[in-house]
């Protein structure tokens, strides 16, 4: 079994379409959707949701209100001013701890005398195994204001390959996070061959030096594609010159099309949609990493 990831130096670069496309091309695969933070794969290839499990990570502080005698010692020792003192008339004080402003440190819970102040763990978002016309599809989200550590990444991973494994899989297809933090980390981690897509502007090439450092870091074979090249070839062309004077594979280069965006209003994936260039420039970078992975 293989795994592949597409990821790109930011967003926007066309790293969910191309991984879309990808699951119209290969057979026998299992497709997972790595950037939690702003998941949309799903858009393209309309799953049926055959599980959903919650997602916990990280703690919130809680306060029992029978115990606490108001010492006010928690309110000294928060840094970040979740817990707050108030009264109303002549009735006794509360103390009460703000769910969004508490950072999880736990040091209210170890200080409190009374043993008011308990740490539970957080519903951070779901994960769900879902099933597509495409085969087996492992993808998550994460709720609003959640931070992704990577934990929810790793768990979706190991999912997928469990599903592969169980069903003799060939090929798992990863649309990873974009940059190059602890998420990306996670998406890369342990894979055979990372796709960088990136677009022809200076940002663009900027980003794409950084994701290159990354996968190098993480001994990860890495190709590059150029999306819209034509949009800027003078750019195209100095991308181009820095992936052959620094060893990088240049998978392809894609052009702009519009058939790209009447695809996704479409909810299809762009081979489906499109018989012209555009989808043979998708078929011909899948031809060369699967010559890679072969």
């Amino acid at each position: 079994m293989k795994q592949i990831v597409i990821i790109s130096g930011k967003g926007g670069t066309g790293k969910t379409v191309i991984t879309a496309a990808f699951a119209s091309l290969v057979k026998n695969k299992v497709m997972v959707d790595c950037d939690v933070d702003a998941a949309d794969l799903h858009l393209l290839l309309n799953p049926k949701i055959l599980e959903r499990h919650e997602f916990k990570s990280g703690k919130t502080a809680v306060i029992d209100g029978g115990k606490c005698n108001q010492c006010g010692m928690c309110l000294e020792v928060c840094r970040f001013d979740a817990i707050t003192q108030s009264s109303i008339g002549s009735q006794q004080s509360t103390v009460t701890i703000d769910p969004i402003s508490c950072e999880g440190c736990g040091v209210c819970s170890l200080i409190c005398p009374q043993e008011a102040i308990t740490m539970k763990e957080c519903i951070s978002g779901e994960w769900f195994i879902s099933d597509t016309q495409y085969g087996p599809f492992v993808h998550a989200k994460l709720g609003i204001a959640e931070e992704n550590s990577g934990k929810l990444v790793t768990l979706v991973r190991q999912n997928a390959k469990l599903i592969a494994d169980k069903e003799n899989r060939d090929i798992i297809i990863i649309d990873g996070s974009p940059g190059i933090g602890c998420p990306v980390i996670s998406s890369i981690s342990g894979i055979d061959c990372a796709l960088i897509v990136t677009e022809p502007t200076l940002s663009g090439l900027h980003d794409l030096i950084r994701v290159v450092e990354l996968t190098r870091h993480f001994n990860v074979k890495t190709f590059v594609v150029i999306n819209k090249y034509d949009l800027n070839t003078e750019m195209a062309e100095e991308i181009e010159s820095y992936c052959r004077n620094n060893g990088v594979a240049l998978a392809g280069k894609i052009k702009y099309d519009t058939a790209i965006i009447e695809a996704m209003v479409n909810k299809k994936t762009v081979i489906e949609y499109s018989k012209g260039e555009v989808s043979q420039q998708i078929k011909n970078v899948w031809e060369i990493i699967q010559n890679e992975l072969d």
